[in-house]
């Protein structure tokens, strides 16, 4: 076949693609009848990765796993629309990392609140502000992100998603290198750049800001200001790419937590998230970690952060593998409970790689 016979089919696949496209969301739209009428939650996260696990797992190539997940996220956004105009706020303003995050989490379609700080999000979901929030919580190079860990553990929103977002930082700036005497960004930025500043920037004095895209904000209006934001504010704010890639390490990810009011139901691979204090006895920890090892549940990761309540009191923030519903962790938490002197679920939700 020549060029233009090939052009042909592929027209007709366009049209066929199309057709399957418009059924698709017109059972979308009756799902979200029935959703309405039942009170059930618009995004549900326990069915979007049973869906897309079962398209990577049934998908033959050429298109690959992370392309066929790009489109599906899209046509997936499209049918939440349709089912409602949902709202997701996430920590602002625009071309954050966060914003980056949200956007490959639920797409083009829906609407998009960006707030000033991580308690703006919790403050427009909790006020059904937005539907769902959308929140950095650890980096692989920084750790944790303590405020995320602060408002958790006195909020009554839930965990209901989690997903990762590889990380690359770029200096910006209207000036050349050699110009720049400031440079602004978001604290856990310049942690994450901080050999390439020091070899490359010693003398330039660092100015900590809210977010990195407020830094491309200040940076496109104050003389001789540099700022290290992603290559998508630098296209947003008419900014020159003056370093690429100048995080220390190539293995720079940040988690992020998707936040509502809803509980998500098991999908058989998930992970759930707890907050607990401890009573003030010699032996308290290692009491309230037995139940675990009891029952054969697996943790995944433990955090701890002062409480604020108490002078030395803590809060201990454990990930497991598992979800609420099971009966394992049923019993563990109810252990746990018991013994704690506060104890809270964050959230069961859909565990990723």
């Amino acid at each position: 076949m020549n060029l233009e016979e090939f052009r042909k089919k592929i027209d007709c696949l366009d049209t066929r693609i199309i057709k399957f496209l418009n059924q698709r969301a017109k059972m979308s739209l009756k799902i979200g009848k029935v959703k309405s009428k039942s009170k059930y939650p618009v995004y549900s996260p326990d069915r979007e990765s049973k869906v897309l696990s079962r398209l990577t797992k049934i998908n033959k190539g050429p298109v690959t796993t992370d392309a066929l997940i790009a489109i599906y996220r899209e046509i997936m956004s499209s049918s939440l629309s349709l089912e409602k105009n949902l709202k997701i706020s996430y920590l602002g303003p625009k071309a954050t990392f966060t914003h980056l995050a949200a956007l490959k989490k639920f797409g083009a379609s829906v609407d998009y609140l960006p707030a000033h700080s991580i308690s703006d999000v919790f403050i427009n979901v909790e006020q059904d502000i937005a539907d769902y929030g959308v929140i950095p919580v650890e980096n692989s190079i920084e750790g944790a992100i303590t405020h995320t860990l602060d408002m958790l553990a006195d909020s009554s929103l839930n965990i209901c998603a989690q997903l990762k977002l590889s990380v690359s930082h770029n200096l910006l700036s209207r000036y050349k290198k050699e110009q720049i005497t400031k440079i602004y960004s978001n604290p856990q930025v310049f942690g994450q750049c901080r050999l390439w500043l020091k070899m490359n920037m010693p003398h330039v004095e660092l100015i900590e800001v809210s977010s990195t895209s407020r830094a491309a904000e200040i940076c496109k209006k104050e003389k001789k200001s540099g700022c290290i934001a992603s290559q998508l504010a630098a296209k947003l704010y008419k900014l020159k790419i003056i370093a690429k890639a100048i995080e220390d390490t190539r293995h720079n990810v940040t988690r992020f937590l998707v936040l509502g009011k809803n509980d998500v139901g098991p999908t058989g691979k998930d992970k759930t998230s707890i907050v607990f204090s401890v009573k003030d006895k010699v032996g308290a920890l290692h009491a309230m970690l037995l139940p675990f090892k009891k029952h054969g549940i697996n943790l995944t990761k433990i955090e701890s952060r002062p409480s604020k309540r108490k002078a030395w009191d803590y809060f201990f923030f454990v990930d497991l593998e598992g979800h609420i519903q099971d009966e394992k962790i049923k019993k563990a938490t109810l252990e746990l409970n018991k013994q704690a002197r506060f104890f809270r679920i964050l959230g069961s939700y859909p565990a990723i790689d």
